[in-house]
């Protein structure tokens, strides 16, 4: 009888802290009807607490760069822990038949600078051939300076014609102030990138992490490397550990993150429990279809993950995660169908119940 007593308050518990999540529509086509839709979210806090939410503007249709003559990058800000937004403001717009996506942001914690990365085409002379951008901004993404490439430096001989892309979403800076993140070559693995002098050059870890798709990175409090991996029609994700600063790689599966084949959010988190920092996980949580976008915890370090907790029951794509001022969650989806990009607050509580 206390057993079903105690499920009964765990369900009711879950409920009431389901009823609480409020999710604020930032990008969808009724705020801009020339817009054929908007995709591929990306947040990150600044030193300051500034929430920056980084999307693309995908206009002509909501083909990806290899077919859309016209992707820009737009953003909004939030100055108040994601309560209000600033309007819609397009950093990136080349012109017809230049596109750019799949924005991505690190956060520089010691030179406050914000980078944003994101993916280039020229259709109509390079069609097919993919460049790799960077922009930074020093003053919380009021402005940004003009873009640099940066593909020479991350890529090998040889890849020039290869479809790659800098996964979206977010990197890392580690401990020691490296800067961290991750790229795909879908013929050769997914690679870890990174800068040692805050963005002022950029390098390669030379080794393919395969099987592996869109990823994320993070550092481990022992300060190994931990890559969590998009497979394809497997159901599943993959996880790569480093434990040498990427010279060599130990890989595997993670059957209970169960995933559709879809980019996700990963980040550490100080939960305060059992005196263990936490890895906090978000996908659309399923074996087969983009739905259930939910979070998952692990307390060591990625090895096990506990029971997921649904965000959303419908229909739900990529996200991304950050962690705000008051140390709550803020959580950044696609939702039904991709007419709409969400964000939405988590309380730390929420996620122990």
């Amino acid at each position: 009888m206390r057993n079903i007593f105690n499920l009964f308050v765990l369900i009711f518990s879950f409920s009431v802290y389901s009823q609480e999540l409020v999710f604020k529509n930032l990008f969808d086509t009724t705020m801009n009807p020339s817009v054929a839709c908007y995709r591929i979210p990306a947040i990150v806090t600044t030193n300051n607490g500034v929430l920056i939410a980084a999307i693309d503007e995908r206009n002509i249709s909501c083909g990806d760069l290899r077919s859309n003559r016209d992707i820009n990058i737009v953003i909004r800000k939030s100055y108040d822990n994601g309560e209000s937004w600033s309007e819609i403001e397009k950093i990136i717009d080349y012109p017809l038949g230049e596109s750019a996506s799949d924005p991505s942001l690190i956060v520089d914690k010691v030179t406050d600078e914000i980078f944003m990365f994101y993916n280039y085409m020229d259709l109509d002379k390079a069609k097919d051939v993919y460049k790799f951008m960077l922009i930074k901004s020093s003053d919380d993404g009021k402005s940004w300076t003009s873009p640099k490439e940066i593909t020479n430096e991350i890529i090998k001989d040889g890849w020039e014609k290869d479809f790659m892309f800098i996964t979206s979403g977010r990197g890392i800076q580690t401990k020691d102030g490296t800067l961290l993140h991750c790229l795909v070559n879908l013929n050769k693995g997914t690679h870890v990138f990174g800068s040692i002098d805050h963005g002022e050059s950029w390098f390669l870890v030379d080794f393919p992490l395969i099987p592996g798709d869109e990823s994320k990175i993070v550092e481990l409090s022992n300060g190994d490397w931990l890559v969590n991996s998009r497979l394809n029609s497997k159901g599943y994700r993959y996880s790569h550990i480093s434990n040498d600063k990427g010279l060599s790689w130990s890989s595997f599966k993670n059957n209970e993150l169960l995933d559709p084949g879809c980019n996700a959010g990963l980040i550490n988190y100080s939960l305060n429990y059992k005196n263990k920092n936490a890895l906090l996980f978000s996908n659309a949580f399923s074996s087969k279809d983009r739905v259930n976008l939910s979070l998952s915890v692990s307390f060591d370090q990625g090895k096990n993950w506990g029971k997921s907790k649904t965000v959303y029951k419908g229909e739900s794509a990529y996200s991304s995660i950050t962690i705000l001022n008051n140390g709550d969650i803020g959580l950044f989806f696609e939702k039904d169908n991709y007419s709409k990009n969400v964000f939405v607050k988590i309380p730390k509580k929420w996620i122990l119940k």
